[in-house]
């Protein structure tokens, strides 16, 4: 079955940079589109950003020019670069592989940006 591991949160400072993993396995992962969202406390799940099968990417205003979406397809894996992190950036994160109709979520990874 298709899975998705998150890795790569934690504690960083204001100002600081972390880069987040998704290993994702179960599926021909190249084909699909693959994205990053979050969930603060008391929030909805919100968008952060995707990248298509061919590259292709888009992201939230509040990350844009902060985060990077990236993917390696020979490691089935996509990354996000997260610098110039700020206080309102603590969440988790998860990815997300879009399949036809199905969404299919990792367990999320936490990320805190706090002095």
């Amino acid at each position: 079955q298709v899975q998705l591991v998150e890795s790569g949160g934690g504690l960083v400072q204001p100002g600081g940079s972390l880069r987040l993993s998704c290993a994702v396995s179960g599926t021909i992962f190249s084909w699909y589109p693959m994205g990053w969202y979050r969930q603060a406390p008391g929030k909805q799940r919100e968008f952060v950003a995707t990248i298509t099968s061919g590259g292709s990417t888009n992201y939230a205003d509040s990350v844009k020019g902060r985060f990077t979406i990236s993917r390696d397809n020979a490691k089935n894996t996509v990354y996000l670069q997260m610098n110039s992190l700020k206080a309102e950036d603590t969440a988790v994160y998860y990815c997300k592989l879009v399949r036809g109709s199905y969404d299919y979520w990792g367990q999320g990874t936490q990320v805190t940006v706090s002095s």
